[in-house]
């Protein structure tokens, strides 16, 4: 039994990173609507990362042809490292913040003093402030848990893709 899980870790393993991208996604979305914290635009970003990791992570664990796990593995390391990047670059605009924050206008100003051709894109963009800290948990803050976890799931991946790679 010990020995089927290791043989179906990468798909296992490959599931497990969708489900907590799909788990931090939810997070993010009950931080925004039950507690009230705006996402700014950076933390929009991160959440189409997280997003992309979660469908490439998750495709690739439906499948056994080593060829396609791979590829998607491959997109899901790449979209783990975008988002990584966004991370790190919002938490040294948390470390470092600039002397005039502006990321952004409210939904409903958006709407009010645009055309809906340019409300669309600008909706996507969120309205909070990058450089603020609305919420931590253990001294982390949001930006900081998220580079954790795709630097994590970054890790994860490649050693999949390190032990496929070796098995060829």
């Amino acid at each position: 039994m010990i020995l089927n899980w290791f043989d179906n870790a990468p798909r296992r393993v490959l599931a497990l990173i969708s489900a907590a991208c799909v788990a931090m996604l939810a997070f993010g979305l009950y931080l925004q609507h039950a507690v009230g914290l705006e996402p700014c635009p950076m933390c929009i970003v991160q959440r189409y990362a997280l997003i992309l990791v979660a469908v490439f992570a998750g495709l690739a664990s439906l499948s056994s042809k080593k060829g396609w796990w791979m590829g998607m593995a491959v997109l899901a390391l790449l979209s783990s490292g975008f988002g990584a990047f966004t991370a790190a670059r919002q938490s040294w605009l948390q470390w470092y913040p600039p002397e005039v924050a502006m990321c952004g206008r409210d939904f409903y100003g958006m709407i009010e003093n645009y055309p809906i051709s340019r409300s669309i894109p600008m909706i996507f963009r969120g309205s909070g402030d990058c450089s603020a800290i609305d919420w931590t948990f253990l001294g982390g803050s949001i930006a900081n848990w998220s580079f954790l976890w795709f630097v994590a799931f970054g890790l994860a991946v490649l050693w999949l893709l390190a032990r496929g790679m070796r098995r060829a």
